[in-house]
Parts: C-alpha cells; sequence; structure tokens
C-alpha cells in the first residue's frame, strides 16, 4: 500500500470516527499517523526527480508568495503592482511557471511572485501543488487570491492544502518546550490545565515517532495538532493576507461583508480598485522597518535608508550596513522614537524603530 492509500485510508476513519471524549485519544493517534505520512510524502528524498520545481532566487527586502486557484487573477495583480509582464488569460492554467516581480514601497524591494493556480488535492502532489507549495514556505507573507463572485469554500479548500503541509497560517508556535535527550525516558510537565491533550496520548504519540527520551514542558492549553507540530518542528508560521478580487461583479453589501473579515483586502484588478491600500496593507503585515544612518558631523542620509524586521535591534543594523561592522562596535547613538532622549547612547541589544536614525562608533 502506498503513501497516498495509507492517508487516504486514515483521513477517511477519522471522518467515519465520532468526535467526543471517549474517541479523542484514539484520533490523536490517528493523526500523528497522518502528520508522519504527510511528511514522507512531501519529502521524499533521494527518489524525488531532479528539475522539477521551479523556485526562484530570493531577492529584495521580503518575498511575497500569490497564491490561489486558476483564473482569479494573480497574473493581473502582477502586472499592475510591479513592472514584470506575466500573461494573463481568461482561460485556467495561464501561468505554468513561477514569475517574480517587485513592488518598490517605502524605500523597499518586496518580491511578489507569481505562482500557477493550484487546485484541490494540490498537498498530495496533484498538478504542481508540491512545486507550488515549496516556494510558499519561503515566502514572509502568503497572499491568497480569491475570487469574490465564487463560494467562501474556495478560502477554506486552500487553507486546507495549506495546512496539510505544515504551513499555519496567522498563528504563532506552541509555547512548548520539547528536547530530545539521550536516555532517562519520557519526563512530562504542564504549567496549566490541559483539556484535550493527556500524558498518556503525549507518549505514544513520541513512540510513534520513535521519540523514547525526551524533555516535555507544555505552558498553555493546546491541541494534539500542535503537539504533533512542536514534535515535527518543520512547521512554517506564516502571516496571511486574503485579497478578494472581482468585486465590482458583486454588491456593495457583500463587499462590506467580506471587507470586515480579518486580515482580509478586498479589490478589482480590472478597475485597479484599492490597489494602492492593498501595497499599504502588504507593508504593514510584513512588519517592516526603515530607519537612517548618520555619519559623525554630518546630516541623516533621509534618501536612503535601511530596511530591516520589526523587532530588529542596532546588531541587526550593523550586519545591515556590512558584517564586519560589529566585531569593530563601540557605541551607538541613537535619534527617534526607540530613544529615551535624543541621542541616547546604546549597546548593540538595543531595538529600533520605524525611522530611528543611527550613528555607530567604531574603537579605535
Amino acid at each position: 500500500m502506498g503513501i497516498l492509500e495509507k492517508i487516504a485510508d486514515i483521513e477517511k476513519e477519522i471522518s467515519k470516527t465520532q468526535k467526543n471524549k471517549a474517541t479523542e485519544y484514539h484520533l490523536g493517534l490517528l493523526k500523528a499517523k497522518l502528520a508522519k505520512y504527510r511528511v514522507q510524502l512531501l519529502d521524499p528524498g533521494k527518489t524525488a526527480a531532479k528539475g522539477e520545481g521551479f523556485d526562484v532566487m530570493k531577492s529584495g527586502d521580503a518575498r511575497v508568495a500569490l497564491i490561489g486557484f486558476p483564473s482569479v487573477g494573480k497574473s493581473t495583480l502582477l502586472n499592475k503592482l510591479t513592472k514584470t509582464h506575466s500573461e494573463a488569460g481568461a482561460y485556467e492554467f495561464t501561468t505554468l511557471t513561477c514569475i517574480p516581480g517587485k513592488i518598490e514601497y517605502n524605500g523597499a524591494n518586496i518580491q511578489l511572485l507569481d505562482l500557477p493556480g493550484i487546485i484541490e488535492g494540490a498537498s498530495s502532489g496533484k498538478g504542481r501543488g508540491r512545486q507550488v507549495i515549496a516556494v510558499a514556505r519561503t515566502a514572509d507573507l502568503i497572499m491568497i487570491m480569491l475570487d469574490a463572485t465564487k463560494s467562501v469554500t474556495q478560502r477554506e479548500l486552500l487553507e486546507t492544502e495549506l495546512e496539510a503541509v505544515g504551513i499555519r497560517l496567522n498563528t504563532r508556535r506552541p509555547n512548548v518546550y520539547f528536547k530530545i535527550k539521550t536516555g532517562g525516558g519520557i519526563s512530562f510537565n504542564a504549567t496549566c490545565k490541559l483539556t484535550t491533550l493527556t500524558e498518556k496520548m503525549v507518549q505514544h504519540i513520541l513512540h510513534d515517532y520513535r521519540i523514547f527520551n525526551a524533555e516535555v514542558l507544555i505552558r498553555e492549553d493546546i491541541t494534539v495538532d500542535q503537539f504533533i507540530d512542536v514534535v515535527l518542528g518543520n512547521r512554517k508560521y506564516i502571516r496571511a493576507l486574503y485579497c478578494y478580487n472581482k468585486i465590482d461583479s458583486i454588491a456593495i453589501e457583500q463587499v462590506d461583508e467580506l471587507a470586515r473579515e480579518p486580515y482580509t483586502v478586498v479589490m478589482s484588478c480590472e478597475l485597479d480598485l484599492n490597489t494602492e491600500f492593498l501595497v499599504e496593507t502588504i507593508w504593514k503585515n510584513l512588519a517592516l522597518l526603515r530607519v537612517y544612518t548618520k555619519k559623525r558631523g554630518e546630516y541623516p542620509d533621509f534618501e536612503g535608508g535601511l530596511i530591516i524586521r520589526a523587532g530588529s535591534s542596532v546588531e541587526h543594523v550593523c550586519h545591515a550596513i556590512h558584517r564586519s561592522l560589529v566585531a569593530e562596535f563601540k557605541y551607538a547613538l541613537v535619534w527617534g522614537r526607540s530613544a529615551k532622549h535624543n541621542p541616547q547612547r546604546v549597546g548593540l541589544s538595543h531595538l529600533v524603530e520605524n525611522e530611528d536614525v543611527i550613528q555607530v562608533v567604531k574603537r579605535r
């Protein structure tokens, strides 16, 4: 029996099993086996054929992947937002490979990838789903393109496909300490009340993955699926933005309802409606900062600036300027929101904020 058949059998058994307190343990073990088979399916190792992917080199300050079903307007949007041309047509599967473009906004270069449309069952390797999802895992933001004129189930189907391959949208990693040891058996502790997970279930899930010595400390109430994610350790927690296209073809009441959903932007590529707000929302969701550098005795360089991630420190700024600067670092002077007074003398661990001005002083 192949992996696909095993996955289908387990999914069938899960759907048939009634969910209640008595079946929680059995369902947990089934989900553990299902996750293991899906990892094997998507990581075939040496048996994978060479040259079947279409990943492109990562460039710019951030990467955004466009994912959606065929003919939802991904190529049209790429043409609108970037200077790249991607073939757009009224027929499905117009785009057959990955086409990169570049959005220039607030001094940042954001790489936008137009990926081929995926179909239901992409997580099992149907169509070019495996290659599309492999590229999506490298993105800083996944923009899910949806057709506002079609059923709401399209969103659920795409989420299911991405969840199946270990991409977790708009969530964070569970607050669980997990470490594999060389001996001592399995040590289990929880600092809160657990409603679905038990020590016995944790032990059986770990044994199923051939882990017999480990330390587990659970700091929040999590589900079986979340614990499996921690054990596998290869899950990608990526921010997602839902973009509903073709709003010019639906009633204003429907547009208002869609626009109120979380992580959602409504637009029309054809009429160029709301594209500027979309780019602004992409920038906010990428959580990028722009900081300026200053030399001693000179004015800050407000023409250039450095693009860094939110939560970055002075050390990250030094790396962005030159990789050898940290070794010669003495202190830095900071003007802006992160400074208690202007200027403030800080060290490498000082966290910077948007539009801060930084002067790095080197050791002589």
